[in-house]
């Protein structure tokens, strides 16, 4: 690693560090390993926090579209009709819960990005990190489903004849 991009993330965790202590924000490495903070310090910025929320909402967009995609296929991937079929309406209540809060974390991305100061970001980072593990860890469980359901049929159909 370049001794340059080593002094910028020395200097964004020393950054990271005055932010956290002032709102109390996770740690700079749980928020590394959600949200791959550490590319901000490839760029030069002054608002730390407005970084942070676009990193996030690169994510929240990301994952609504995905969820989207997966509640209207309209216009997916072949891969995703196979696996919808799988899909109890359990998982479509969830998958549908997942998106209705992923949509109003959407809103509220483009409201910050609108009219926000650093106290404002802060506390959306706070918020939004909490809520996010338990709505990774049911997103998880759907993702997971759907794969198992994938392989599955892979494996049925490996050894059959197209001749």
């Amino acid at each position: 690693m370049p001794k340059e991009n080593k002094s910028g993330l020395e200097e964004l965790k020393k950054g990271y560090k005055i932010l956290e202590e002032k709102y109390h924000l996770p740690g700079f490495e749980a928020m590394n390993n959600e949200f791959y903070i550490e590319k901000i310090a490839e760029a030069e910025t002054e608002v730390l926090t407005r970084e942070i929320r676009r990193f996030i909402a690169d994510k929240v967009f990301n994952y609504l579209r995905f969820v989207e995609t997966l509640l209207n296929p309209v216009n997916a991937p072949m891969f995703i009709f196979s696996v919808i079929k799988s899909l109890t309406s359990d998982d479509k209540k969830k998958l549908s819960d997942i998106y209705t809060k992923l949509s109003q974390i959407d809103l509220e991305l483009i409201k910050l990005d609108v009219d926000s100061s650093e106290k404002e970001d802060a506390e959306f980072i706070k918020r939004f990190y909490e809520s996010w593990q338990q709505t990774k860890k049911e997103l998880t469980s759907i993702i997971e489903k759907l794969s198992n359901v994938r392989e599955q049929k892979e494996d049925r159909t490996n050894g059959g004849y197209f001749g």
